[in-house]
């Protein structure tokens, strides 16, 4: 098999499933363990995958990110659970940032707190919290169509002037070596912001999103404390070592 050809047959392996071990590459290609781990080397420095012990682990694309209507529609019940305990760590006269994304969505349906503000680059987000009568502060800049979301200089620009008491993040990727992650550069770098202007900062994600690394590094998993659903326990003892997690 040619090498272009052993290409194909590991994307297609890593299409099918997230993470692939090196004897099933070795099984698919026909090639040695030696070939295989070297094939491995190359689409990593392609950008295509992160080596892991063992085998491979995908990146998934900007172009392969969820639109928010795609997003609001899996894990729908976990995400309700997260939002509804992140809503209750907000306190009355809190300063708050609100991250884009239909995790940090589910929060608002909850939020009882009065006398807060909060700071959003999420559309939608900013709409519901209007019409809830909670003063809202919409960052400007660039409308990213697909997640709604405002990005750009200017709204890091308007971050910066403010110092959060709490953010709520959302993350599409969490794991031990990469930490949070994200599909977009431009989003990546106002989420960045965000949290450095932030006292406590929480990352909402449903279990999905763990040993999962997408194509931009958002902060280290000792930089926010995670809030989710159920985990196997391997997974919540490995994750436990890195930051503080909490299972609702």
């Amino acid at each position: 098999m040619l090498t272009e050809e052993r290409f194909q047959a590991i994307r297609k392996l890593l299409a099918d499933n997230s993470i692939v071990k090196l004897q099933e590459i070795v099984e698919a290609t026909g090639a040695s363990e030696s070939t295989a781990r070297r094939d491995l080397s190359q689409l990593e420095e392609l950008g295509e995958l992160v080596r892991v012990h063992g085998g491979a682990k995908r990146i998934f694309s900007v172009d392969t990110e969820p639109s928010v209507k795609e997003k609001s529609q899996q894990f729908m019940t976990e995400k309700e659970h997260i939002g509804k305990y992140a809503a209750t760590l907000i306190e009355m006269n809190d300063f708050i940032y609100i991250d884009a994304g239909t995790s940090t969505l589910s929060m608002l349906p909850f939020i009882k707190a009065e006398n807060i503000t909060v700071v959003t680059n999420g559309l939608e987000i900013a709409n519901i919290l209007t019409e809830m009568d909670i003063q809202t502060i919409l960052v400007g800049g660039f409308i990213k169509p697909k997640t709604r979301a405002m990005i750009g200089t200017d709204a890091k620009n308007q971050l910066k002037q403010y110092q959060f008491s709490k953010a709520f993040m959302g993350t599409n990727g969490i794991d031990i070596q990469y930490g949070f992650t994200t599909p977009d550069r431009e989003e990546a770098s106002v989420k960045q912001t965000a949290i450095q202007q932030a006292n406590q900062v929480y990352v909402l994600s449903d279990s999905s999103k763990f040993d999962k690394v997408s194509f931009c590094r958002i902060v280290e998993l000792e930089d926010a404390a995670i809030i989710t659903n159920t985990l196997p326990e391997p997974v919540r003892l490995k994750y436990q070592k890195h930051t503080k997690v909490k299972e609702v």
